[in-house]
């Protein structure tokens, strides 16, 4: 109910003439993309220049077992060793910083803050590329290209990781903040013990959305000569002629990759909301309107709880921050502060505003 109110702020909805001429429009699109495909694979099968793209023979090389022994698995390998790798730096790097932007000591907030926005403002590619070249200098030159990878996606992910520790804190309740204070902890080891813990479990959603673009991204360090699966499936495509080919079945796995870590990000909210207070929500990757329903954690962060006798608010706020010590009436301080409306004892004037 809430998300078709929502979306009806956004537009409003059509009535019979307007779906039969949405009816009609979606009827002339799918015949423009079936013509379209027709089209392209007319034109594959008959090149103005050369062989029939469609042709068997182009196919079964990059299809069988050789193509996978000796060039497909071993650029996954190697793909997916540089994406692990990177991943696990990236979180390390990405906490260590994102803390240090969220302590009061001003001097480490600000080298945090300078090193994440430089991370986040340089392109991967010119990272990878700089690094390249400095590890072949340093005579590295055998595992340069690697390292250059892994680098190169540890210090971009690793800035967007600590942006995801800085956004969980924050997004948890200011209680759990004071919560941890009034137990005598300091801000520090209230952020260390208290808020990060929870927000690295509600983050990780996210880290697996972002370990998707780690591994799309390795594909980068085809053009530093990593063999990746990307340079592998060049190098068939060189050996046979069929780059064409080669390059449509890395492209499935790359898919199939990233749609089963899609399906594990969208199964992790659930399980991690129960161990803690923050959003366990994956983030919205595309700009959206401000009254948009799949703008989950900003319509979490404004729900309000459904209010007893008829809607009506009331005269004191749902979480009560101060002290409950009281020196009289102290059985029922509890009921009179709002906090148990359900209560037999409670009266309905309690929710009532004053005249």
């Amino acid at each position: 109910m809430a998300n078709s109110t929502s979306a009806s702020v956004l537009f409003d909805e059509p009535g019979p003439k307007g779906r039969r001429k949405i009816f009609v429009a979606n009827i002339i699109g799918a015949l423009l993309l079936l013509g379209l495909l027709a089209a392209v694979l007319y034109r594959l099968a008959n090149p103005p220049k050369g062989q029939n793209q469609l042709s068997w023979e182009l196919w079964e090389p990059a299809l069988n077992s050789e193509a996978w022994v000796d060039f497909y698995l071993p650029g996954l390998w190697k793909t997916l060793e540089a994406s692990v790798l990177a991943i696990i730096g990236a979180v390390v790097f990405g906490v260590v910083f994102g803390i240090g932007r969220l302590l009061d000591f001003w001097p480490v907030k600000l080298v945090a803050s300078v090193i994440v926005e430089f991370c986040r403002a340089v392109p991967v590619l010119l990272f990878m590329i700089f690094l390249w070249r400095g590890f072949s200098f340093m005579g590295m030159s055998d595992d340069a290209s690697f390292w250059a990878v892994v680098w190169g996606l540890i210090l971009y992910n690793g800035s967007v990781v600590a942006e995801l520790v800085r956004s969980g804190v924050g997004n948890l309740p200011k209680g759990q903040h004071e919560a941890a204070v009034a137990l005598g902890m300091g801000p520090v080891r209230a952020l260390m013990s208290v808020e990060v813990p929870q927000a690295l479990i509600a983050m990780l959603p996210a880290m697996i959305t972002q370990l998707v673009v780690v591994l799309k991204d390795t594909a980068l360090g085809s053009i530093i000569m990593y063999t990746d699966l990307l340079q592998e499936s060049r190098r068939l495509g060189s050996m046979y002629f069929n780059m064409l080919q080669a390059l449509v079945v890395a492209g499935v796995i790359y898919f199939i990759l990233s749609y089963l870590l899609s399906k594990l990000s969208e199964s992790l909210p659930e399980r991690m909301q129960r161990r803690t207070m923050g959003i366990a929500k994956p983030p919205v990757q595309a700009p959206i309107a401000i009254m948009d329903p799949s703008n989950v954690p900003a319509q979490e962060r404004a729900q309000e709880r459904e209010r007893p006798q008829g809607g009506a608010e009331p005269l004191y706020p749902d979480h009560y921050h101060g002290s409950n010590a009281v020196t009289e009436d102290w059985r029922t301080s509890h009921l009179e502060h709002g906090h148990d409306p359900k209560h037999p004892d409670m009266k309905p004037k309690l929710f009532q505003r004053p005249e």
